[in-house]
């Protein structure tokens, strides 16, 4: 069953921030992990955003989920997320 990773931060370095992603970006093709949607300007229909950006992820399980996060080159690279886009990064079940 697919999982999904919702990505949502607050960018803080955008240099650091666009390293991450050119380097994130072979590791996810590698995994084939799919992308379906990003953005920094998201429409608020309800509520309050804490967050700007958001990033939408497919992953077919959260077998294939872990295996991309808990990579060596994902984990080489995770700090650069972290520091760029303090936020929050959740899994749920499709």
């Amino acid at each position: 069953m697919p999982v999904y990773a919702i990505a949502q931060g607050t960018i803080v370095n955008r240099a650091m921030l666009d390293d991450y992603v050119a380097k994130a970006i072979p590791t996810l093709e590698k995994h084939k992990v799919k992308i379906l949607a990003a953005s920094e300007d998201p429409e608020v229909v309800e509520g309050t955003l804490v967050h700007k950006r958001y990033v939408l992820l497919e992953f077919a399980s959260r077998e294939a989920f872990r295996r991309w996060y808990d990579s060596p080159e994902y984990q080489a690279i995770l700090r650069l997320r972290l520091e760029s886009v303090p936020g929050t990064f959740v899994l749920v079940g499709g």
